[in-house]
């Protein structure tokens, strides 16, 4: 039956392998269980209901890129939407956390209805070919980047922005160790590699103290109540001038965050058409916008399509029976939080670092002889992680597509629709 639903076999796969990738995908994304009521609580939330929330609002989201898109994509809420809500609109611009919500709730009605008449389909398909290859490799080198902080390898300087972070520092070891495993493991073809390298990092982090088992550790526990941030919104400024910047921030980031990661690991993937589309488009840009409206209802900022599903592809995840399983490790742990909530961030690391290496093989599907395509691509690949945004990457990419194609008389190359996106870009830089 459900080889039959999700045409598993059809797309060469298997329930096991699709399975595996399902929990790998989890497991190099559940810790934005942790993190996200983290960053929320700070805006005065209630911590343990948003744990609730963001758990709920990623079972919603993933099953409807599941059972409608069928593809093997996860969502929750995004990282840094989430930091944006709380230390810019509410902390910084002195705005309560039920304002920012609403302009959450908000977005994902917009989106809903941008996505019912085709025009996020029609802005992920104006972005050309080369371009999406370059978001794929960009995405590579990003999510290596955060995979190399969260062991410890690399950290902050204020002078040289990065610097070798603390060789004492026994994550930096155990995130090293995992990159091991894992690379002996998929050099001997070993299935689940990523995923057994996740764990075997969490098991050794036991021993140097980076794995840490709270003394009020239980196994199982029942998910804390939603009621003190569910359906709290604040419709009394919805007119206002900063509710429309609040407001097109959150659209601009997750509308280009969701693009570039489902064309990045679609095309990394093979998943792309002769004509470098993405299969189902639509039906998975309606996951991220019903995923955001019901998000804001519970009481959790934008959800996005998350970049760690490219760990789940990476372990051959090709079909929605990927998302199917992870919509339901997050809907399990709204039980067992506490088992998930010990795999530290050193441990999902290295999973990230090598699904960076899996991510840049489309830069060889690049033209780099031609320049007015070249460029892009480059600016494209490098911004993702200078600027530590999957969205920021392709505004630069294509603003620079656009430009050199103008000056050098190739307009004809360029859509119609990519020269209003750019339009739009650079009224982004000045609001």
């Amino acid at each position: 039956m459900l080889d039959k639903f999700f045409k598993i076999t059809e797309n060469k796969s298997t329930l096991k392998t699709e399975i595996i990738a399902g929990i790998t995908t989890f497991m190099t994304m559940v810790y934005i269980l942790a993190v996200n009521p983290g960053i929320l609580s700070a805006a005065g939330m209630d911590k343990d209901a948003v744990f609730t929330a963001t758990a709920l609002s990623a079972v919603i989201a993933t099953l409807v890129m599941a059972l409608v898109a069928k593809l093997p994509f996860a969502l929750a809420p995004g990282m840094g939407l989430n930091a944006f809500f709380a230390f810019t609109v509410v902390l910084g611009m002195g705005y309560s956390w039920e304002f920012a919500l609403t302009a959450v709730f908000l977005e994902g009605i917009i989106f809903l209805l941008l996505t019912a008449f085709n025009i996020r389909e029609l802005i992920v398909n104006s972005i050309p070919l080369n371009l999406k290859h370059a978001v794929s490799v960009g995405i590579g080198l990003f999510i290596a980047f955060i995979g190399l902080k969260g062991t410890g390898l690399i950290s902050d300087n204020p002078a040289t922005l990065v610097q070798l972070g603390d060789m004492k520092n026994p994550a930096v070891y155990v995130g090293l160790v995992g990159v091991l495993i894992i690379g002996v493991l998929l050099t001997r073809k070993v299935k689940g590699a990523i995923l057994i390298g996740i764990l075997a990092s969490t098991i050794l982090g036991l021993f140097v103290g980076v794995t840490v088992i709270p003394e009020d550790f239980t196994v199982v526990s029942l998910p804390p109540s939603i009621e003190p941030i569910f359906f709290k919104f604040d419709f009394s400024q919805v007119f206002t001038i900063d509710m429309l910047i609040v407001l097109f921030t959150f659209l601009f980031v997750d509308m280009f965050d969701t693009v570039g990661t489902l064309v990045g690991v679609s095309s990394k993937s093979g998943m792309l058409d002769k004509e470098g589309r993405v299969p189902r488009v639509k039906q998975a840009l309606f996951a991220d916008s019903i995923g955001t409206f019901f998000g804001a209802i519970l009481g959790t900022s934008t959800v996005t399509t998350y970049v760690e599903s490219a760990a789940g592809v990476a372990e051959g995840g090709k079909t929605g029976m990927t998302a199917l399983t992870v919509a339901a490790m997050f809907a399990l742990s709204l039980f067992f939080a506490p088992v998930f909530m010990i795999i530290p961030a050193a441990a999902t690391a290295p999973a990230l670092i090598i699904v960076g290496l899996f991510m840049i093989s489309p830069i060889m599907k690049i033209d780099l002889t031609d320049y007015t395509e070249a460029i892009p691509a480059f600016f494209t690949i490098v911004m993702m992680p200078l600027t530590y945004s999957i969205a920021e990457g392709i505004v630069f990419g294509m603003l620079s597509y656009v430009f050199l194609k103008l000056l050098t008389g190739k307009f004809k190359e360029i859509k119609p629709i990519m020269i209003i996106i750019a339009i739009l870009f650079i009224i982004k830089f000045f609001v």
